[in-house]
């Protein structure tokens, strides 16, 4: 099971440096575009500092942007980016820049992961860039004491559990507010594709190709709406919606996470033999749900871990994001409802992650779950009042036993000091990309999708028939996989919408 990189995707949905100053506005010319001195700024390439990127031959550098574009002689930002020269300069295209998703994943080593992926040709075709943006990791990355990976937990059926998800969730604003006053307002997908386009200069550049899966693809539409002269080519894997983007996104992944576990269950009930978890689809429902209201009840013990009814749901939606992972998804189930019973278990390697993710986390996670709230809370408001929490999650409870109370749940954002500085983006552009999504997507369900397809009508959807969140980088489909090395290499999109 791939445990990290889902848990990273769910809680996405689940460092700092000290801000430089800028030149002083006598410096800058009467009538000069203020932007040209970062447009224009040169990078100094250097060996990489983390491990992973030195053994790949990665180059770093820092790019300087302004904090606020509203006001580019004030205040900037030092970003942190990488790179991996093409191995063909004659036959070098351009550059491919690059995010992981999030918002808040760090994506300095992303090109590693690429170029590793890509066929070689397609590879040696691009000097492959990596960033972590504004927010994040090496960039002015959020640290504000977490010690949680996520704010996702399930509000349960009593007062008691919204009351504690309403008051955890304060906190964590609350702890941001206090540390990085002046920072947190700019750390938008707005401002961060305006930092994509100041790269793409910096690095001589008329235009870039762009990969982003997930929030990554998401910030590739907008970079494409505020920039689309300066697209080459466009990859976008398992976008989120832009129309949802906020608490209407949130509210889609538990309708999706529903559909997960009913098509998990249809898988097991035939291995019931196997993990004796039910014979029929509706029992194998029943016996989860059952477990639910068991860990609500008293915590799970086991491996020295208390697992608890807000926890529990959260840990099932990260097991179910890819179906490939249905045989270790049961045996997790298998344990914990062992557990439950009072038999002694010894946690396999899958479920001893997930319960040190979810229960321990690093102070790693902490930071990122510092990045995720400070940008998706600066880039839409979200409803402020309890009340209004409370009501949806109620609504959610008939057809979202298990995950309407998760995904309903109050955010930080509901209790964020601030409203964003500017509106969305709005995307509607027809800049030519090739859109790439799972019918089974539990963190960008397939509808966002097809959303997005209407709102850029030079793409091409390539539809996975699945459940996995990400396909390019999780090697799932084949067929996925070929087109974009084609469109990569060739610039060639499907002549229509293609179902792999």
């Amino acid at each position: 099971m791939k445990t990290a990189p889902a848990l990273a995707s769910a809680l996405a949905l689940s460092a700092a440096t000290v801000l430089t100053a800028a030149a002083p506005a006598s410096s800058i010319p009467s009538g000069a575009d203020p932007l040209e001195r970062f447009r224009r700024q040169p990078l100094a390439w250097s060996a990489c500092q983390e491990p992973q990127l030195a053994a790949s031959g990665a180059e770093c550098a820092t790019l300087t942007v302004p904090l606020d574009y509203r006001e580019p002689r004030g205040r900037t930002l030092a970003l942190a980016v990488s790179r991996i020269r093409s191995a063909d300069p004659a036959g070098r295209r351009g550059i491919l820049q690059t995010n992981p998703g999030g918002p808040g994943e760090r994506g300095l080593d992303l090109p590693v992961a690429l170029r590793e992926r890509l066929a070689p040709g397609t590879a040696a075709a691009y000097d492959i860039i990596g960033m972590d943006p504004r927010g994040v990791g090496a960039s002015d990355g959020l640290n504000c004491g977490l010690t949680r990976g996520t704010w996702l937990r399930s509000t349960g059926s009593t007062g008691t559990g919204f009351e504690q998800a309403w008051r955890l969730a304060k906190a964590d604003a609350d702890a941001c507010w206090t540390k990085y006053p002046d920072l947190l307002p700019h750390l938008t997908t707005r401002n961060t594709a305006r930092d994509v386009d100041v790269l793409r200069a910096a690095l001589g550049e008329q235009r870039t190709s762009f990969f982003g899966q997930s929030y990554g693809a998401l910030l590739g539409a907008v970079y494409a709406q505020l920039f689309p002269q300066r697209v080459d080519r466009l990859v976008l894997d398992s976008a989120l919606n832009p129309e949802r983007y906020g608490v209407g996104a949130f509210q889609d992944m538990a309708g999706a996470n529903e559909r997960a576990l009913d098509d998990f269950a249809a898988w097991a009930a035939p291995q019931d033999a196997v993990h004796h978890l039910g014979a029929t689809p509706a029992a194998v429902r029943a016996t989860i749900e059952a477990l639910a209201r068991r860990a609500e009840a008293a915590p799970i013990a086991v491996d020295g871990f208390h697992l608890d009814g807000a926890l529990l749901p959260v840990l099932l939606a990260v097991c179910q994001s890819d179906d490939r992972d249905n045989a270790t998804y049961a045996e997790v189930l298998r344990q914990l409802l062992d557990a439950a019973d009072g038999k002694p278990v010894q946690a396999g390697p899958a479920l001893h992650q997930l319960l040190t993710m979810l229960l321990t986390p690093d102070p790693e996670a902490g930071a990122g779950l510092s990045s995720t709230i400070g940008i998706l809370c600066d880039d839409v408001a979200m409803p402020r009042s309890a009340p209004w929490y409370r009501a949806a999650v109620e609504r959610s409870r008939p057809t979202q036993p298990l995950f309407g109370p998760v995904y309903n749940a109050p955010t930080p954002c509901a209790s964020w000091r601030s409203t964003p500085q500017e509106p969305p983006v709005e995307v509607r552009n027809a800049v030519p990309a090739l859109q790439l999504h799972a019918t089974g997507d539990t963190h960008a369900p397939y509808q966002g999708a097809l959303s997005l397809h209407s709102r850029l009508p030079g793409s091409r959807l390539l539809t996975v028939p699945g459940r996995v969140h990400t396909l390019y980088l999780n090697a799932y489909n084949p067929c996925a996989d070929s087109a974009v090395d084609t469109y990569l290499s060739t610039g060639a999109l499907p002549a229509s919408d293609t179902v792999c």
